[in-house]
């Protein structure tokens, strides 16, 4: 039985690890922090529990095939509630002439209610701009459809063999999808609706991808499939309790899993002795925190930490796939600070999940995306209230608040910290951020209500996570970064080793975590179908190696429950 060793205890290094385990391998994780998670990341601050990654539970279709991959299934696993509205939009207000008190110097901003149910959200739209409803359909119709070819022929596609993409429902496609992928998601959108706010709200899933309407291609409008058909779903206990769940599963199967241990290199063996490209790995070096050195031999390694890292700190030269020469060109997502908030008091004006958009979109994308990057002020804001609908994230009588101002992917715009104490330009940016929801959601007396602050920036992502550029997704899905053309999972110069993750194939988002896991498991079969693999029959599956395993640490304490973690996000 071949011996796996996967890097980083992500989503995308859980999946990983627990498929490979019912495969029949014997798997061990190395996580270099303190708690599983990755980006995924929770936060215990004086009562309250914030989700510090994920929090739009989309594409539950993918959840559910991977549940089933190992046994099981996404009711199983997770409490799930469906959000009725699915979010709120705030527009940005004109300003007033002369400001009333406590009124932060803007009108109340106007605001549009995304309900549950494409017939009620069409309803909506028709009420903003007549004959919207109808052509809101047809888009749906389009995007429910480009969807389907994404999942059936490109999402879960190693792109090994190009006879599955000469299918006839792909040939027959073909003139649709070369417009799609020729046509800006920006421009798509403009030449059915006319109203700024309507087009905004078809747009915006292009952030969710790392990049601007202007640079997706139109073949993300398949992302409206899935807020405004299939709804906004949530998970009890936010997405930590996902990563509770994928932790208990890999453990299930056999995976032994040790934090606090930092991979140095992977280890190779040079089978000719002169190429390259005959190197094969033999396992992974790693530190443990009190310095002592490891070797963990291996025939088969999967790094889900950040591929800019593993391809750039933990291989030699020679066997780089995508060495930094190959980065130079790449576009990473957006950057983030991450402001935490405790709120005493209800706050109605929000719901479980609200945007903000600025009205001049184009000079906010520029300040994120351009050659001269800017903290965007205005910036187009997400907000999530999760104790809308869980009070287990925050005291009786308060709220929980997570907001995301997307920012230039710069490490050196700083860390965050507690109270205020983070690096003064994020701060600003947070104080910035307060002040417009307060002002456009008319929350008059917000900054006064704040009862715990916490701030993550750039620096953050790139010291806990090593993350390229310090960006909060991963490289955008620009179409020159977008399936066959993204980094894929199989290295190209080095024998059995597999990357997966965000910052590969095929993308960004947890539900593209779980299909890179999948997409390892196919290299390792030898499989180049090009959709889902078919689900184990009840009982089918290999158990795993049958050892009880748990969480150890580098320094090897005992397993930690998942839930026993102070603010710092260190183990209790």
């Amino acid at each position: 039985m071949k011996k796996v060793v996967v890097i980083g205890g992500g989503i995308a290094g859980l999946a990983s690890a627990t498929l490979l385990a019912h495969e029949g391998y014997e798997v061990e994780l190395l996580e270099r922090n303190d708690r599983l998670g990755g980006r995924a990341g929770t936060l215990n601050i004086e009562g309250f529990r914030f989700d510090t990654g994920p929090s739009w539970y989309l594409m539950p279709e993918v959840f559910e095939h991977y549940f089933q991959m190992i046994g099981t299934t996404a009711r199983e696993q997770l409490d799930l509630m469906t959000l009725d509205p699915g979010y709120k939009v705030y527009a940005e207000p004109e300003e007033r002439q002369h400001a009333e008190p406590h009124s932060v110097g803007h009108h109340p901003a106007t605001h549009l209610t995304v309900p549950y149910g494409l017939n009620q959200v069409c309803r909506v739209f028709e009420e903003r701009e007549a004959g919207s409803g109808k052509r809101l359909e047809r888009y749906v119709k389009s995007a429910r459809k480009t969807s389907h070819m994404a999942e059936r022929y490109f999402l879960y596609n190693t792109f090994q063999s190009w006879k599955n993409l000469a299918s006839r429902e792909v040939i027959v496609s073909l003139p649709r999808l070369v417009q799609l992928l020729g046509t800006s998601l920006e421009h798509f959108v403009a030449r059915r609706f006319k109203d700024p706010l309507l087009r905004q709200i078809l747009g915006y899933p292009a952030v969710f991808l790392g990049t601007e309407p202007q640079q997706a291609p139109a073949m993300y409008h398949l992302m409206s499939s899935m807020d405004l058909d299939e709804g906004v779903f949530y998970p009890r206990g936010g997405f930590w309790q996902l990563v509770r769940r994928l932790e208990a599963l890999a453990v299930e199967a056999g995976v032994t899993i040790t934090t606090r241990a930092t991979v140095t290199q992977i280890g190779l063996e040079n089978r000719s002795g002169k190429q390259p490209q005959h190197a094969s790995v033999n396992g992974v070096h790693w530190r443990d925190t009190d310095g002592a050195e490891h070797f963990t031999q291996a025939g088969v390694v999967v790094s889900a930490a950040d591929l800019h890292h593993t391809e750039t700190q933990l291989l030699p030269h020679r066997a780089r796939s995508y060495p930094e020469r190959w980065w130079r060109s790449k576009q990473s997502g957006p950057g983030a600070v991450l402001v935490l908030l405790g709120v005493e008091g209800d706050l109605p004006q929000l719901e479980h999940h609200t945007l903000f958009f600025t009205k001049d979109w184009d000079s906010n994308f520029d300040a994120i995306f351009g050659r001269e990057t800017l903290i965007p002020n205005p910036a187009s804001i997400y907000v999530c209230k999760p104790s809308a609908s869980d009070p287990t994230v925050a005291p009786s009588g308060h709220e929980n608040l997570f907001v995301l101002v997307p920012i230039p992917a710069d490490p050196q715009l700083g860390a965050g910290g507690r109270n205020g104490a983070g690096d003064d330009v994020l701060e600003r940016a947070a104080d910035a951020a307060i002040d417009q929801i307060a002002s456009w959601a008319h929350i008059p007396d917000l900054k006064e209500r704040i009862v715990v602050r916490q701030t993550i920036g750039p620096a953050d992502f790139a010291n806990d996570y090593n993350s390229w550029k310090g960006g909060m997704l991963g490289p955008s899905h620009i179409l020159s970064q977008s399936a066959m053309f993204r980094a894929q999972n199989k290295s190209r110069r080095v024998e059995n080793l597999y990357y997966a993750g965000a910052t590969t194939a095929p993308g960004v988002g947890v539900p593209m975590c779980l299909i890179s896991a999948e997409l390892v498991l196919k290299h390792l079969r030898g499989d180049t179908s090009a959709g889902p693999l078919p689900a184990p029959v009840a009982g089918s599956y290999a158990s795993g190696s049958g050892r009880k395993a748990g969480t150890d640490s580098g320094n090897k304490e005992q397993f930690v429950a998942p839930d026993q973690y102070d603010d710092a996000g260190a183990a209790t």
